[in-house]
């Protein structure tokens, strides 16, 4: 009976030890599913240097840190917090009986993202060739950029401070997928990869790359933001407090899809 039971212990400890382990190898696959096996990073070979798109992420001063703490209301706009970043407030024995509301405008406050997905086929930027139906062996195909293409992302509608929003969307897209974002990037002439393909006898090959996109959908949070000062206190007072949905379309830098078809035609 002991055995037994001493038998359970060790196959319940075994299976604890185990679940965590199964656990980190599907998150891993989850993480490696992001990136399809025919998409392909040309970071290195593409001939247009892509500028980083890293947007700084903002420390907020100790007046900024004071004032964001004073609301319920969650503000995360960069432009908004560099404001805050920039300015003094200094009290004054004299200010014992003031009291002030300074309105600063209707801000664009936070964004929430909803829904992150990548369209690996959102826009065809390359088609290689190669005719091989005279051939008695297979031929090898690989990606050559023949001409250089731009890719432009946006908002999905017209949108208030639209420019501030898609900062927001950027964000905290690039922070959920760990990709490199950007809502222009450029694929240079004569980027090339050597990955090949194999077009067999008699058929004819075209290698079609296309360039990845994030599909990026959440809600915008638009308030009107005053700045209220009575005495030596501080605070912000966040009125007509709405939000709206919107979706954008952000490119992916420096990488491709690539896909494959063989036809037989007639000569």
């Amino acid at each position: 009976m002991k055995k037994i039971l001493l038998s359970v212990i060790v196959s319940i400890v075994f299976m604890n030890l185990l679940m965590p382990m199964t656990f980190a190898e599907e998150g891993k696959k989850e993480e490696e599913k992001l990136i399809p096996d025919s998409a392909l990073d040309i970071s290195k070979d593409n001939t247009y240097p892509n500028p980083t798109q890293d947007l700084p992420k903002l420390h907020p001063s100790e007046l900024a840190t004071e004032l964001l703490d004073s609301t319920d209301i969650t503000i995360e706009n960069p432009e908004l917090i560099k404001m805050f970043n920039e300015s003094t407030i200094k009290g004054s024995k004299l200010a014992i009986g003031m009291n002030v509301s300074i309105y600063l405008g209707q801000w664009p406050l936070a964004y929430e993202s909803e829904e992150s997905k990548i369209n690996w086929d959102y826009e065809k930027v390359n088609t290689n060739v190669l005719d091989n139906r005279g051939g008695n062996e297979a031929k090898q195909i690989n990606y050559n950029q023949e001409q250089q293409k731009r890719i432009k992302g946006g908002l999905t509608a017209e949108i208030p401070n639209g420019e501030m929003v898609q900062k927001m969307m950027l964000l905290k897209a690039s922070d959920k997928l760990k990709m490199p974002l950007s809502f222009s990037t450029v694929i240079g002439y004569a980027t090339k990869a050597d990955r090949v393909y194999n077009v067999s006898p008699k058929m004819m090959g075209y290698l079609t790359a296309y360039a990845p996109a994030v599909n990026e959908k959440g809600k915008v949070t638009y308030g009107e933001v005053y700045l209220r000062m009575k005495g030596d206190k501080k605070w912000l007072e966040v009125k007509n407090v709405t939000q709206q949905g919107i979706g954008a379309w952000i490119p992916v830098q420096d990488y491709v899809n690539l896909k494959i078809q063989t036809t037989k035609q007639p000569k």
